[in-house]
């Protein structure tokens, strides 16, 4: 499993980073985009290696506060529906 989600990162662009985000109903700014695909292209091993690490609250004032609700929401919605997977 590890290798599958190392080839997708390998590959994953800014445009499905905004492509996903749209699609959960979160309009980034171009600068939460770039923090966010950044973030997410240097740190995906360790979160999936142990999500509990992760806190959010660090990278509250990258977003607008609705978004960060928002984020905070569908991290924790897809860290328990996929946990048992890695």
């Amino acid at each position: 499993m590890f290798n599958l989600i190392s080839r997708y990162m390998q590959n994953l662009s800014i445009e499905q980073v905004n492509t996903f985000a749209l699609s959960k109903n979160i309009n980034l700014s171009e600068d939460e985009l770039k923090f966010t695909y950044d973030f997410v292209k240097k740190n995906w091993e360790k979160v999936i290696g142990n999500p509990n690490l992760l806190h959010l609250e660090r990278y509250k004032e990258k977003f607008s506060e609705e978004n960060f609700i928002k984020i905070k929401k569908l991290f924790n919605e897809y860290s328990q529906k996929y946990r048992n997977y890695l």
